[in-house]
């Protein structure tokens, strides 16, 4: 299991210059404090990158994928249900802002 542990994050809402997705979307940054023993782990840092969807279905991700900071490798780990869980209510709380 990865610890999410949140510190930081960055969110724009992306443009749809022809029209042809419904609902908004936002890409999200997620800044992550990524303890020394977890397998994820990384010297220049973690972060997680999400496309959040709001639309007539309601609210999700769409996609994400964690990252090693200063290089933007793409680490190929997944998110637990209770994780995902998790990011999807900071989306939400943060969609606004």
């Amino acid at each position: 299991m990865i610890c999410l542990n949140i510190t930081g994050y960055l969110v724009d809402k992306l443009e749809d210059p022809f029209g042809l997705l419904s609902g908004d979307r936002y890409e999200f940054f997620l800044d992550l404090d990524v303890d020394e023993e977890d397998e994820l782990y990384s010297e220049k840092g973690v972060g997680l990158k999400i496309i959040f969807v709001s639309d007539e279905n309601g609210q999700r991700l769409s996609q994400y994928h964690f990252f090693e900071k200063g290089t933007e490798k793409v680490l190929d780990f997944a998110l637990e249900e209770d994780e995902e869980k998790l990011v999807l209510q900071f989306c939400k709380e943060h969609l606004e802002e």
